[in-house]
C-alpha cells in the first residue's frame, strides 16, 4: 500500500503523555545517555526526543513507514535495540480520538518479535543514510578551508563567555588555531572527526577547544567538496550531539550531550 506520510512525526502520530513514551523507550533499549549536559532541557530525555523526530523524517523520505497486511496500524524501525540485540519498533493503530487530525494513534515499542508486528508481511527496514562509508572519515590529505569571517559573524552567539564578547578580530585569532589544533587532532585519531547527517547529508565535525585542549566549546562543521573541504558554520555541543547521533552513538572522545 503506497502512501505519502507527513515530514514531521507529530503530524502523523499522535502520542498522548510523551515524556512517559520516552521514559518507556530509554528503558527498553540499550543504556545510553539522553540528557543535555550544555543547555536547557525542554522535554524528557531531549536527545532522544530529537533522535525520534529526525530518524523519522529520514524514514518518511526513504518511504520505509510499512502500513500493516490489513491497513489498520503502522510500524517503524527506529533503529534502536534492546540490551540482547533486538530491534525495536515504533507501532501505532488507527487514531480513533475525536479532535485529533493525526491519523495513527501511538500504541507501543514493539520488539521485533512480539506478537503485534505478526500483522506485517514485512517489517520496516532502518533508516540509511550513505552510499560511501569513506565519507564517515576525514581525509586529512585534502585542504581544509575555513571562511573564519562567516563561522564567527553568523554564529558568534554561540560562542561561550567570553568569545562571544570578543572584537571579531581577536576572536578570529583564538578561532583559527582552534581549527589547527583540530586538524592536527584529526590527523592523530581519525575518530576525532565525528560523522552527522544534516539536511540531506553527510558531514563532519570537529572540535573546537578554545580554552582547554582536551575540553571542546563548539564543533566545527565540515562539509567534502571532493578535492577539498570547507568549513563555513559551527554547532553547540548540543546541535552537534543531536545530528551525530542520528547516524549513531558517537565515540566519546569530545563529543557529548
Amino acid at each position: 500500500m503506497n502512501q505519502t506520510f507527513p515530514e514531521e512525526l507529530f503530524d502523523l502520530v499522535f502520542i498522548p503523555h510523551l515524556g512517559d513514551r520516552l521514559n518507556e523507550l530509554a528503558e527498553l533499549a540499550e543504556t545510553e545517555d539522553w540528557e543535555y549536559r550544555h543547555a536547557a532541557e525542554h522535554h524528557a530525555h531531549p536527545v532522544l526526543y530529537n533522535y525520534l523526530r529526525f530518524t523519522y523524517r529520514r524514514l518518511a523520505e526513504e518511504e520505509k513507514v510499512s502500513v500493516a497486511d490489513d491497513g489498520r496500524s503502522i510500524a517503524m524501525n527506529i533503529g534502536l535495540v534492546t540490551d540482547s540485540q533486538e530491534p525495536i519498533f515504533m507501532y501505532c493503530t488507527q487514531n480513533r480520538l475525536e479532535g485529533r487530525e493525526e491519523p495513527w494513534h501511538f500504541t507501543g515499542w514493539k520488539r521485533k518479535g512480539e506478537h503485534e508486528l505478526t500483522r506485517f508481511s514485512a517489517l520496516p527496514e532502518m533508516a540509511h543514510y550513505f552510499d560511501d562509508p569513506k565519507n564517515l572519515v576525514l581525509d586529512v590529505r585534502k585542504e581544509l578551508r575555513a571562511n573564519v569571517e562567516h563561522i564567527i559573524q553568523d554564529n558568534k552567539e554561540r560562542f561561550p563567555k567570553p568569545y562571544n564578547q570578543m572584537e571579531t578580530y581577536q576572536l578570529q585569532t583564538f578561532l583559527k588555531g582552534a581549527i589547527d589544533n583540530a586538524r592536527e587532532r584529526a590527523r592523530r585519531n581519525y575518530k576525532t572527526a565525528v560523522p552527522q547527517y544534516y539536511r540531506g547529508k553527510v558531514q563532519l565535525l570537529l572540535p573546537l577547544c578554545l580554552s582547554r585542549p582536551s575540553i571542546a566549546d563548539l564543533a566545527l562543521v565540515v562539509e567534502d567538496h571532493g578535492a577539498f573541504y570547507r568549513a563555513s558554520t559551527c554547532f553547540t555541543l548540543d546541535m552537534a550531539y543531536n545530528n551525530a547521533r542520528q547516524l549513531a552513538r558517537p565515540d566519546r572522545d569530545w563529543l557529548q550531550p
